[in-house]
């Protein structure tokens, strides 16, 4: 990334918070070539880190804050430190407000503003081991969207199907991923 001057920075950041249809089109389609052209480009690894902390706890630097995470009161919790079930639900409900947002802009349609809801219902008996016949995880995943904006009945539809499809936690979660676990001492 290019190193800005202050007033590059505010213009940078204001381009994309005033996005239009054309901007992102623009800022977009010289990476989609690429990845095209090169699929291996398109491959980009994500991390986090989080480090075990006093108690049961656990800090995760999310790259704009230190979030520390513990038990959660239907665990034992104090209800102090962030819930990791809620950070999923958080990351869930985030990916899938960038995303409608991308979508909207992308099809022509403003939205003014809007909330993105999100629950999740788990049944502790699980987590606990209380019940070896109660899965530990969500036993399910809702989300709402509440928008104020132009759109159309047929334009919310395309913004509910594309939003679905290329919304990244909401697909690693629908389809499930694999995910290995490693000890090193």
């Amino acid at each position: 990334m290019q190193l800005f001057g202050c007033k590059q920075k505010l213009e940078y950041f204001l381009n994309l918070v005033l996005m239009n249809t054309e901007d992102l089109k623009t800022i977009q389609a010289p990476l989609k070539e690429k990845y095209r052209e090169h699929p291996e480009a398109a491959i980009i690894k994500l991390k986090a880190q989080g480090q075990i902390a006093e108690g049961i706890s656990c800090k995760v630097d999310t790259g704009l804050a230190l979030v520390e995470a513990g038990l959660h009161p239907a665990t034992g919790g104090t209800g102090m430190l962030a819930c990791s079930g809620n950070m999923l639900l958080d990351a869930l409900a985030a990916c899938a407000g960038v995303t409608i947002k991308a979508v909207a802009t992308a099809i022509g349609v403003n939205i003014e503003k809007g909330t993105v809801n999100v629950e999740g219902d788990l049944d502790f008996r699980g987590t606990l081991g209380v019940s070896k016949e109660v899965p530990v995880g969500f036993k399910s995943i809702r989300l709402q969207f509440e928008l104020h904006s132009n759109a159309t009945e047929e334009q919310l539809a395309t913004l509910k199907k594309l939003t679905e499809r290329y919304c990244v936690v909401y697909q690693s979660l629908l389809t499930g991923v694999e995910i290995k676990t490693v000890f090193n001492q």
